[in-house]
């Protein structure tokens, strides 16, 4: 299904990781090296235990039902459980408000944590994304990156789930997949774990998606197979094949033919959208 940057009615930004939708409130948190990045305490860990039965009762069918959300790939999760369960990190396009509901219906009975904007968990949706794993991401403190990175080193050795949105924020109903930030890469290669790629794409809105909810599309959420660090290549290189390999998966998922050298893949190559082509759009179904 095809759409066109420039004339849907969404504001998206001059660069790739800009986000548009506005945060309202700021409660103020600190994200410094004393926040508890993985918080194991038996308080937080009950009130996880509740927003788990939410999800599966409330959230996962509400979510199917506004998304129109259909899932595909789920054999993969069981075929390579054994993978999965030794530690392992997903990424996927980011393109709508609570698409991270399906993200976690799709890997189900796993459960993850997501990097999460800082401003973002510090807003009035905080609860939520923190007692779904949200893990915020620490901006201009390097101990506090250093503390985040240690929670998370060791929440993926004992055997955890981390989500990472790798354009770098959240375009509602963008087709094209923007360029990939080295992130996902930098984790999978410097903890040796394997990538779990995911994708959404669209379908036609059917009359009570597009006269009730007012919604443009459909969403489809793909899971692919688990991708792994090369390592007969070293240091940047590791982790640019390997986030050059992660954005052509997630294309492929979500329907589109990432061919060659129709762009940077890589967010640090280009930031701008204006590269984007009308061959290149004519590609996503």
């Amino acid at each position: 299904m095809n759409f066109d940057p420039k004339t849907d009615k969404y504001p998206y930004t001059e660069y790739t990781d800009q986000h548009y939708l506005v945060v309202k409130k700021n409660d103020g948190a600190v994200f410094d090296k004393n926040y508890p990045y993985i918080d194991d305490s038996k308080w937080f860990r009950f009130k996880e235990f509740l927003m788990r039965i939410a999800l599966y009762t409330v959230a996962f069918p509400v979510c199917a039902i506004r998304m129109g959300l259909r899932i595909k790939g789920r054999e993969n999760i069981k075929k390579y459980k054994d993978v999965l369960k030794s530690g392992v990190i997903s990424c996927s396009n980011h393109v709508f408000m609570w698409d991270y509901i399906a993200v976690m219906n799709a890997i189900r009975p796993f459960r993850s944590h997501i990097l999460a904007w800082d401003i973002n968990m510090r807003g009035e949706n905080k609860g939520l994304i923190r007692y779904n794993g949200g893990i915020p991401v620490p901006v201009g403190d390097v101990n506090a990156t250093i503390a985040s990175m240690k929670a998370i080193r060791d929440m993926l050795n004992s055997g955890g789930w981390l989500h990472i949105y790798a354009e770098g924020s959240m375009w509602e109903f963008y087709a094209p997949i923007r360029p990939f930030k080295s992130g996902t890469a930098h984790f999978a290669c410097k903890f040796d774990k394997p990538v779990l790629p995911l994708a959404f794409s669209y379908r036609k809105p059917g009359a009570i998606w597009k006269h009730i909810f007012r919604q443009i599309a459909r969403f489809n959420l793909t899971v692919g197979e688990p991708l792994y660090p090369d390592k007969t290549l070293q240091g940047k290189e590791r982790e640019l094949d390997l986030t050059r390999r992660c954005h052509a998966a997630v294309c492929r998922l979500a329907g589109i033919d990432p061919g060659e050298n129709i762009y940077p893949p890589v967010f640090d190559h280009n930031k701008r959208i204006d590269y984007y082509t009308t061959e290149y759009g004519k590609k996503s179904k």
